[in-house]
């Protein structure tokens, strides 16, 4: 993992004294990754908007907990996906989980060609029409990297409950997919 930089060491240093222009430096420099980790989580562009700004609050208010052991941005993130998975878990509680009983296919594959002609932002839908805890368990998985074991952590559910829902994940978005194919046709 690679450490903090001096000039990093210096930025962190100005924030925690309060320093405006170093705060802003430092929001500057991760807003924009940062809102795109937001939108893979939130069901729509003003709650990405609320993640965002809720997760830099976090940042700034428990910055002094960063040891400089790694990348400045790797801690940023993991702030981020912790207040995202707060906020499914609280939605999780207002929202009944469906539950597929389909069969579910082996993989996404078969829909590439869709998935391919489709842009960045009916990608961003198309993930942000899952249920909330299809949409946590497959962004921690498909796209953060988390094992299905550090995602029965953090979401506390067990492994295999992680699994199966990222598996119904990928069956309902399969079957989105075929339904894009099908109209496109």
């Amino acid at each position: 993992m690679k450490a903090t930089t001096a000039t990093e060491s210096a930025l962190i240093a100005a924030c925690l004294k309060g320093h405006r222009p170093a705060q802003r430096q430092l929001y500057e420099a991760y807003r924009v990754g940062m809102f795109r980790l937001c939108m893979r989580y939130a069901d729509s562009r003003e709650v990405a908007e609320d993640l965002l700004q809720e997760g830099f609050a976090r940042v700034f208010k428990d910055l002094g907990q960063f040891r400089g052991e790694g990348a400045l941005g790797a801690w940023i993130r993991q702030v981020f996906v912790r207040t995202a998975l707060t906020y499914l878990r609280k939605e999780q509680r207002r929202v009944t989980q469906i539950s597929l009983s389909a069969e579910l296919p082996g993989s996404l594959n078969g829909e590439s060609e869709v998935l391919g002609a489709m842009g960045a932002a009916e990608i961003m839908k198309l993930l942000q029409s899952l249920p909330p805890g299809y949409r946590a368990v497959f962004n921690l998985f498909a796209i953060e990297g988390y094992s299905h074991k550090e995602i029965g952590e953090l979401l506390h559910i067990s492994e295999r409950t992680s699994r199966s829902q990222y598996t119904r994940a990928r069956a309902l978005l399969a079957r989105l997919l075929s339904t894009i194919d099908r109209l496109s046709s």
